[in-house]
């Protein structure tokens, strides 16, 4: 079921990034206090690792069990293990080497020196069989019903690795995929499909600067999700658009109440 998407509009990347960071410290907290564990689902991008950055340099981050909190990603670069590109690389670098998380729960995608070498749709079947693993019986599915998922939208659409009109948007049964030829370097990747983002609580889309504005534009005008991706990105419960102004240029104001600018 589509849940119509709210949207928040930021004045500035800076301004999102913390509000963004706050918000999600809070929904984990809430989740712990509830069920005694959360899980989120982080993204990569200049978005993805701000909202990381500006958890690190927050005090309530220490309000976070992070022993009980499961880290899944929405898509990697299938590249070796550390290597700087790698989605995994960048978040421990802005966030998770600096809190206590248990190790087990860090659920990195597979790297293409890993296990399965550069075979990348074995890679993709390991981690739906952990996806599928942790899932539990009240998850009605495959994959766990994650608390938050955070998604960055490209100028493209695209979200994840699921690029406009490529196979990987058009997947309906497999909850990961490799991903080969993808129009941004580099062209092999591992992702999330639609069906896995949408097993999500809530789905939170990140967009910040000019570039992000018409992708924005078209993803929120009723577009088809396998020409603009970023459409058929939605929660179970909840579907959030985070924006900076920039990103938000092209929108209708009828969309966004003033009061979020």
């Amino acid at each position: 079921m589509s849940t119509a998407p709210q949207l928040v509009v930021h004045r500035d990347k800076e301004l999102m990034a913390q509000a963004a960071a706050a918000r999600l410290i809070t929904r984990i907290v809430d989740a712990q206090s509830s069920r005694g564990e959360a899980s989120v689902v982080l993204t990569g991008g200049r978005n993805g690792n701000g909202l990381l950055a500006a958890m690190a340099a927050a005090p309530a981050r220490d309000a976070i069990d992070w022993s009980r909190l499961d880290l899944w990603w929405g898509d990697e670069r299938f590249l070796p293990e550390g290597d700087p590109d790698r989605n995994v690389t960048q978040a421990r670098e802005a966030l998770l080497d600096a809190v206590p998380l248990d190790p087990k729960r860090v659920h990195a995608m597979p790297a293409s020196d890993g296990p399965y070498g550069s075979d990348v749709e074995t890679a993709a079947a390991a981690y739906a069989a952990e996806l599928a693993a942790a899932a539990g019986p009240e998850d009605h599915g495959p994959v766990p019903a994650f608390d938050v998922l955070m998604l960055g939208v490209g100028p493209d659409t695209h979200v994840a690795s699921l690029f406009p009109e490529l196979p990987a948007v058009r997947e309906t049964e497999r909850t990961v995929v490799g991903v080969h030829g993808a129009p941004k370097p580099p062209p092999t990747r591992v992702t999330l499909t639609l069906p896995a983002i949408r097993a999500a609580r809530e789905v939170w889309l990140l967009a910040a600067g000019e570039d992000k504005a018409e992708a924005a534009a078209i993803a929120l005008s009723g577009a088809g999700e396998i020409q603009a991706p970023a459409a058929g990105a939605y929660g179970r419960t909840r579907t959030l658009w985070l924006l900076d102004a920039a990103a938000a240029s092209q929108l209708p104001r009828t969309l966004y109440p003033p009061a979020t600018a």
